[in-house]
């Protein structure tokens, strides 16, 4: 089960999670975000990572998105510190000719998974 708390904050959307981001919870997260970005009119998004308690690939890689948009992660506890170092060096930016920024995996990532 995932929990999603939202609120604005300082011209910043924020979003609470707590549980775990997995399986179909994933796609709600998905649909939270990017329905709180769109409304936000250009703020921030701040997402709180402290009550999370799993996380599989597909949170995973929501996640490396999310934070490729430029969202801010919040965190506390070792597990989730490096699931975010893991994402920051497995998905690096990339950039592709017609559709800006995008999350790519990088081969060490693509081997391991």
């Amino acid at each position: 089960m995932l929990k999603i708390t939202t609120w604005t904050e300082h011209e910043e959307v924020c979003l609470k999670l707590e549980g775990d981001l997995v399986g179909t919870w994933v796609r709600d997260l998905e649909e939270c975000w990017r329905s709180n970005r769109s409304k936000g009119g250009g703020s921030g998004v701040c997402l709180d990572l402290t009550g999370v308690t799993r996380v599989d690939d597909a949170g995973r890689y929501l996640l490396a998105l999310i934070q490729e948009t430029g969202a801010r992660m919040v965190s506390t506890g070792v597990a989730m510190k490096d699931l975010l170092e893991s994402i920051a060096r497995d998905w690096p930016r990339a950039r592709t000719e017609s559709k800006g920024w995008v999350a790519l995996p990088t081969a060490r990532a693509a081997d391991a998974g």
